[in-house]
């Protein structure tokens, strides 16, 4: 699933190439992609025809470009969604699910093979949707406060990956980065929170801000054909990774063999030197 830096490539792309662009139509070919928009795709296909494109918007791992009525067009990108700007005349693609019409010719489509993602009209505009209201400020916004997420961390009762993960805490952190975070700051994955020094929470947090801002300068990180920025490129950040998907491989640090765990559903990759299994068992 597309973590934060994708999404915020995807946004800069957007940013870039579709801001003050005129949607003069729509077309929605898979209704299960507008399914969190409640009065169905003939009225979003409405409420966008004639709108105006003024600004791109991102929290976390959620993308809203704001329209020239101060309604917002709320993107989720699930497990493979694609958000593409083509040329007039370009190919539809296989799993083309939205298209929106420019006046300038050229498209703007929403791709998604496994429709896990969705778009829906919000009443948001240019501030913070009511839809994601419930989603905590990500590392990069200003209204992020580290101290304050620092004491909240260690106040919780459960393991610092999950806390990483839970959007309620700290926004945009995905399994990927989480572990290339956990790695940094050579904090085990089943650390207690309640255990984490100060300086520890601020290591592991400053390490999350790090890694995503070193993904986005690379253009996030791609393993297939599934994520890619809004002209179709892939990112390179997967030839950084230091600890995600690199089982077997010599830590960089160390040289042991990296290793994957079962955690939580999900595959947790560490340096079982660097990252040493806390001694408290985990709940």
């Amino acid at each position: 699933m597309p973590e934060l830096p994708e999404v915020e490539v995807i946004r800069r792309g957007l940013e870039r190439h579709v801001i003050d662009a005129e949607i003069v139509d729509a077309e929605v070919f898979t209704s299960r992609s507008v399914r969190r928009h409640l009065a169905g795709a003939a009225d979003f296909v409405a409420r966008v025809r004639g709108r105006t494109l003024v600004a791109a918007r991102r929290r976390g791992k959620f993308l809203w470009l704001v329209l020239d009525d101060d309604a917002a067009l709320l993107t989720h990108l699930g497990m493979s969604g694609q958000v593409l700007v083509q040329p007039a005349g370009a190919p539809d693609e296989p799993h083309l699910r939205i298209r929106f019409r420019l006046a300038d010719g050229r498209e703007l489509r929403f791709v998604d093979q496994r429709t896990f993602g969705s778009m829906a009209i919000s009443l948001g505009g240019d501030v913070i949707p009511p839809e994601l209201a419930h989603i905590a400020p990500d590392p990069f916004e200003a209204a992020y406060d580290e101290d304050v997420v620092v004491e909240d961390l260690r106040r919780r009762r459960t393991n610092v990956k999950r806390a990483l993960l839970d959007q309620s805490l700290v926004s945009g952190i995905g399994n990927i980065y989480a572990d290339e975070a956990l790695w940094e700051a050579r904090l085990h994955y089943a650390r207690p929170t309640e255990t984490l020094r100060r300086s520890e929470a601020h290591r592991v947090l400053a390490a999350t801000r790090m890694v995503m801002a070193a993904a986005m300068s690379a253009g996030g990180t791609s393993f297939d054909a599934l994520y890619v920025g809004v002209d179709g490129q892939s990112g390179y950040f997967a030839r950084e990774l230091q600890a995600y998907d690199r089982v077997g491989e010599p830590c960089s640090r160390c040289g042991s063999p990296i290793r994957r765990d079962r955690f939580m559903n999900r595959s947790s990759f560490i340096c079982p030197s660097c990252q040493p299994r806390p001694r408290r068992p985990h709940w």
